[in-house]
This record gives structure tokens, C-alpha cells and sequence, in this order.
């Protein structure tokens, strides 16, 4: 049985690896860019702490602390929670923020 070298071959050259090569990506995208005015490093410390302490269901724990502040209308605490879910969870601080535009437009 005989044996056959077969060089790599560059990706700038072949065609067929030109086409199958991924590309890389300009910039990455960041969905949380619009994040509340609340210092971004206490936020994500705060957010990590709360994920480290309740597991995977920790943006559903700060919806609640977040809607409980939002009933007793304890802005400050509002504003702290509903940052802490929504680095963990956007589309459960969208809810937040909806409940929050109903609630000041039945007041």
C-alpha cells in the first residue's frame, strides 16, 4: 500500500474553502446596550450575585422583587430590580415596563 502526501491548502486560495470559511463578524451585537442609568459594573456585579444565589430562575426572582417594589410604588427599589432583570432577562423587564405604563396611567 503506498502512501500519498497531500499539502494543506491556504483558504485564500481555494475557492471551495473561500466559500464554506465562515466570516468574521464586524462588531458584536450587545441587546443590552440601553441599559438603565444605574453604574454598569454595580449593575452586572449585582446581576452575577443574583444569578450565582437563585440559578437559572433569577431574572424570574428580580421580575417579582421588581413588581412587589412596583406595587408598594418604591421607585428607588423598582428601578434597582427591574436593572437587575433586565441584564438577566430582557424580554421579562419589557413586561416590567409595560406593567409599570399601566399602573402609572390607572393612577
Amino acid at each position: 500500500m503506498s502512501i500519498h502526501f497531500a499539502a494543506a491548502r491556504r483558504t485564500t486560495w481555494s475557492p471551495v474553502a473561500r466559500a464554506l470559511a465562515r466570516r468574521a463578524r464586524g462588531r458584536a451585537a450587545n441587546d443590552n446596550s440601553d441599559l438603565p442609568s444605574i453604574d454598569s459594573d454595580v449593575l452586572l456585579r449585582r446581576a452575577l450575585e443574583h444569578l450565582g444565589a437563585h440559578g437559572l430562575g433569577a431574572g424570574r426572582h428580580a421580575y417579582s422583587k421588581a413588581e412587589l417594589a412596583l406595587i408598594n410604588r418604591d421607585r428607588e427599589e423598582f428601578a434597582k430590580w427591574h436593572a437587575i432583570c433586565r441584564a438577566l432577562d430582557r424580554t421579562l423587564a419589557e413586561q416590567l415596563e409595560a406593567r409599570q405604563r399601566r399602573l402609572d396611567h390607572c393612577a
